[in-house]
Parts: structure tokens; C-alpha cells; sequence
């Protein structure tokens, strides 16, 4: 378990990294830096689990917020945007791939 989280821990801080392009990374490496931050302190054992399962209900909100208003796909191999549904649609996923973490931590870390 330990590995899963320190994986997790890396793979949201790369997902951070990524947003400074974004037209408001202030939001999304916010996000990601935190869910990081929940990886290294479950890791250490520091938050309890209730903490892991209060941002995992804020991260499910967030994500059902961000669902576009029309599913286009994600389209991750394309380079270009083709439509503002799509953006939205790739950020609500991982909005969701942080609400699937926290439940892990919540229940096994």
C-alpha cells in the first residue's frame, strides 16, 4: 500500500506540473498539489481517515460540477482542443481519479 501511495504522490504532482499551461492553474495545481499532499501524509500517517473521505466527497462534488454540459470524450491523442467539452471532460476525470485515491487512503491507508 505504501507503494500505491507514493505512486499517487508523484502521478498528482506530475498532474500539477502539467496544469501551469492551463488558463487557470491556480485551481487545478491547488487540487492536485493537495491530493499529493494527502499521499505523503498518509503515507505517514499524520491524517486521519476521515480526512481522506471529507476530500474524496469534496473531489466527487468537484467533479460532478466540472461534467460538461455535453459529453464529447477526452481524446488523448490529439494535441489540440476541439471544443471547451472536452477540457471539461478530461478536468472532471481527474477530479475523479483524486475521489477514487481518497477513498483507497480513507479505507486502506
Amino acid at each position: 500500500m505504501k507503494i500505491f501511495k507514493i505512486v499517487f504522490a508523484i502521478i498528482f504532482m506530475l498532474f500539477s506540473y502539467v496544469q501551469f499551461n492551463d488558463p487557470d492553474p491556480a485551481v487545478w495545481v491547488f487540487a492536485y498539489s493537495f491530493a499529493a499532499l494527502a499521499c505523503y501524509m498518509s503515507v505517514k500517517e499524520l491524517w486521519p481517515s476521515w480526512t481522506f473521505y471529507t476530500m474524496a466527497a469534496t473531489y466527487l462534488v468537484a467533479a460532478i460540477l466540472q461534467w460538461p454540459p455535453e459529453f464529447e470524450g477526452i481524446f488523448f491523442g490529439e494535441t489540440m482542443m476541439r471544443s471547451i467539452n472536452i477540457e471539461l471532460a478530461r478536468e472532471s476525470l481527474g477530479l475523479g481519479i483524486c475521489f477514487v485515491v481518497m477513498v483507497i487512503l480513507g479505507k486502506w491507508g
